[in-house]
């Protein structure tokens, strides 16, 4: 995919996709295939439901990674995160998707996700996902602090 294949960007017209799978991230290549350097990008009004009874659950999304051939676009990241909102599904669960979904588009030499939930029944539950899978340098700014 090129930039000029890019269907979101620059469009006015749009429809938010129902579900993650319906949702799609798109792509365009990285500029500076040659450099490490990070993006960092937040998203503090994420929300998914609870699968269990259905209501809202709300969390700060935090996505950092370091690209390798391609980057990912941003508006497309905005519909794509936009699609969870009517998706039940686990936290945990989510996170994990949000990392294989952008893996799966991009192929990042490295990635984290970090989700920092909203408290539930007096306990605030924060899920990290890696790519790959092991210790890596990539670091994310410490949670409580955007």
């Amino acid at each position: 995919m090129s930039e000029t294949d890019l269907s979101l960007l620059g469009r006015s017209e749009h429809r938010l996709p129902s579900s993650p799978d319906e949702a799609v991230l798109e792509t365009f290549p990285n500029r500076t295939p040659g450099r490490l350097y990070t993006i960092h990008l937040s998203a503090p009004d994420f929300c998914s439901l609870c699968p269990v009874t259905g209501q809202p659950d709300s969390a700060y999304m935090e996505i950092l990674y370091i690209p390798d051939e391609r980057c990912v676009e941003t508006k497309s990241l905005k519909f794509y995160l936009a699609s969870y909102r009517n998706h039940a599904s686990f936290n945990e669960a989510i996170v994990n998707r949000i990392l294989d979904d952008l893996v799966k588009a991009c192929t990042p030499k490295q990635a984290v996700v970090r989700g920092r939930f909203a408290p539930r029944g007096g306990i605030q539950l924060t899920c990290e996902a890696r790519h790959p899978d092991r210790d890596t340098p990539l670091e994310l700014p410490a949670a409580g602090k955007p």
